[in-house]
C-alpha cells in the first residue's frame, strides 16, 4: 500500500484512527497504551478537540486503502481554539474525565487536569506565532516523507488563509522529533521556565504549493507507474 499512500483531508469516518494513532505515538513518540487506562484520554487532550472545532485543518496520512495512518491537526488562532476548547469541547468530555480534586495523584489525572486549564497555551513569546499543530505517524510510515507531506498540507492551508507563522511544542527529550522539524526550519521560540518542553516556530510560507492535492497527485502517478510495469 506504501506505493499509493497519500495526504487527505480529515473525514468523519477517521475518527478511531485519528484516536488510535495519538495513543500509539503519545508517549514520547511511542505507544502510550501502558500509561494510561482509558485509551481515550490522550486523543481528548491532544487529537479530538482539534478534528472537532477545526476539522478543516486536520489531515491524515491514507495508507491507499482508506485507513489514517498519520495527521496533522491544529488552529489557525491559539486564543480562539482556546475559547471555544472551553466552551465546547470541554462540556463534551468532562463527565468522562472530571477534572481531578486537589493535586494530581496519578498520571493520568495530571493529564486530565490539562483539560481543565486551556489557557495554558496562551503565552505571550508566542503571540507572533498564532497558529499552533500536533503531527503524528505510526512507526512503519514514519522517515519515509510523509511528514513533510503532512507539513505541507497544514503549513499550506494556514497560507492560504493569511497566517503568518505557526508553532508547537515538543517534549525536549524526543530528540528524533527534534530533528525532523530542524530539517522543516522550525527555530526554538525562547520561552521562561518551559519545564519539559521545547517550543519551536517558523513561517506558514515557502512550502510546497501543492499540498495535500499534490499528495494524492503522486499516488496516482505512483499507481499508474506500478500497473504500467506490471
Amino acid at each position: 500500500m506504501a506505493d499509493t499512500a497519500h495526504v487527505r483531508p480529515y473525514r468523519p469516518g477517521d475518527h478511531e484512527a485519528l484516536a488510535d494513532i495519538c495513543v500509539r505515538t503519545a508517549d514520547n513518540g511511542g505507544d502510550s497504551r501502558h500509561l494510561y487506562p482509558d485509551p481515550g484520554l490522550m486523543p481528548a487532550l491532544f487529537a479530538e478537540p482539534y478534528a472537532h472545532l477545526e476539522p478543516e485543518l486536520t489531515f491524515v496520512l491514507d495508507d491507499g486503502s482508506g485507513r489514517a495512518v498519520g495527521y496533522v491537526l491544529g488552529t489557525a488562532d491559539t486564543p480562539r481554539f482556546v475559547d471555544a476548547f472551553r466552551e465546547i469541547w470541554i462540556p463534551r468530555i468532562a463527565g468522562r474525565f472530571p477534572e481531578p480534586a486537589g493535586e494530581p495523584e496519578t498520571l493520568s489525572e495530571a493529564m486530565a487536569a490539562l483539560i481543565y486549564r486551556p489557557e495554558r497555551m496562551i503565552l505571550p513569546e508566542l503571540a507572533a506565532y498564532p497558529a499552533h499543530l500536533h503531527i503524528d505517524l505510526l512507526p512503519p510510515w514514519q522517515h519515509k516523507g510523509y511528514g513533510r507531506e503532512l507539513m505541507g498540507a497544514f503549513l499550506g492551508a494556514l497560507h492560504t488563509r493569511g497566517v503568518p507563522a505557526v508553532h508547537l511544542s515538543m517534549l525536549t527529550a524526543n530528540t528524533p522529533a527534534r530533528a525532523f522539524y530542524d530539517r522543516l526550519g522550525f527555530k526554538v521560540i525562547d520561552v521562561p521556565d518551559p519545564g519539559p518542553l521545547t517550543y519551536l516556530g517558523r513561517s506558514t510560507g515557502g512550502v510546497e504549493p501543492t499540498g495535500w492535492a499534490g499528495s494524492e497527485g503522486r499516488a496516482r502517478a505512483r499507481a499508474g507507474a506500478a500497473g504500467s510495469e506490471g
